[in-house]
């Protein structure tokens, strides 16, 4: 709890429902911005309240039409800025263009690079971004980041629901083998990992299983589930090595396209995300979706920020 002198936190438009957690883990109300659109599409932003020499956090995430939230974003930062904050942190659980981060083939962008520029001249001065469920990979950000990672939350739940005797953890992929054996070492259980060949983009041509699955209970984790092609056709390929049941932990849920009547029709038990985007409505759509609330984790982040605590213990267990 925070005694609310010297800090606010605003709320874009893209996840207010994750913004209202923060606020009550941090026992503050939300502070008061008006954000309008023009009938042409632009962002209008006026922050209805003194910002000056206070320590700001702006909580907007990557999500639905994400070139209007990362917009928004901006042009909050911006309004912030010149009304004389103190210190200005943006708070993005999924990063937008976070998978544009290097450069694949000749004249490619990096776009995720770009972007960090952006939020950076908007006047941005720390950013705490996305839930990854381990680190993985080099950041082109160009200023202060706190990256978080979903692992303590995705340990707490399997550790919660499910006998570890019985669990197998489980990589869609051989790039994503580094995760499954950092949970899995940690819950002292086995993992297995596919090896995948693509033809092309979101479309996996060949899956082979790498390790012993048979009657165990597997857990496929990953860090974004966005068409879940990859995942349904582990589940079949897992119903068919022999498992007893299928679950999948992720991070992002992006559900986009098909992704929800794929997740009905596929083998999956449970595909269990966290609440980095907005997840109401693929809930009432997917009984199957089941989600994981990190609003308490980015709180506590936000007050060990305000007050230049470490954030590193929160990689390894989940606050209370």
């Amino acid at each position: 709890m925070l005694n609310g002198s010297g800090i606010k936190v605003f709320s874009g438009t893209s996840h207010p429902e994750l913004a209202e957690i923060i606020a009550r883990r941090l026992g503050l109300p939300l502070g008061k911005a008006e954000i309008t659109r023009s009938g042409i599409g632009e962002t209008n932003v006026r922050i209805a309240e003194s910002v000056r020499e206070d320590d700001v956090y702006i909580i907007n995430t990557g999500s639905g039409a994400v070139n209007t939230s990362l917009m928004e974003l901006c042009i909050m930062i911006h309004a912030c800025k010149i009304a004389s904050a103190k210190r200005i942190t943006a708070v993005i659980p999924l990063f937008p263009y976070a998978r544009q981060d290097k450069k694949d083939k000749s004249r490619a962008p990096i776009t995720a690079k770009l972007v960090a520029n952006m939020i950076q001249k908007a006047g941005c001065d720390h950013v705490i971004r996305e839930f990854n469920l381990v680190s993985c990979g080099q950041s082109h950000d160009v200023m202060l980041v706190s990256k978080l990672y979903a692992e303590p939350s995705a340990i707490l739940y399997i550790r919660t629901h499910f006998n570890l005797d019985d669990v197998v953890i489980v990589s869609p992929d051989a790039g994503g083998a580094k995760r499954a054996t950092s949970i899995a070492d940690r819950l002292g259980v086995d993992f297995a990992l596919f090896h995948k060949e693509r033809k092309k983009a979101n479309e996996v041509s060949r899956m082979v299983l790498v390790g012993h699955v048979k009657d165990k209970v597997a857990i496929l984790v990953d860090d974004m589930a966005d068409t879940c092609g990859t995942l349904c056709l582990a589940a079949r390929h897992l119903t068919e090595a022999g498992v007893a049941k299928v679950y999948a932990i992720v991070t992002h849920g992006i559900l986009s396209g098909n992704a929800l009547e794929s997740v009905m029709e596929s083998g999956l038990e449970k595909l269990i995300v966290t609440n980095t985007l907005p997840q109401h409505a693929n809930q009432v759509a997917c009984p199957k979706i089941e989600v994981i609330d990190i609003g308490n984790v980015l709180g506590e982040v936000i007050r060990r920020s305000h007050y230049g605590e470490s954030v590193s213990k929160l990689f390894h267990e989940v606050p209370y």
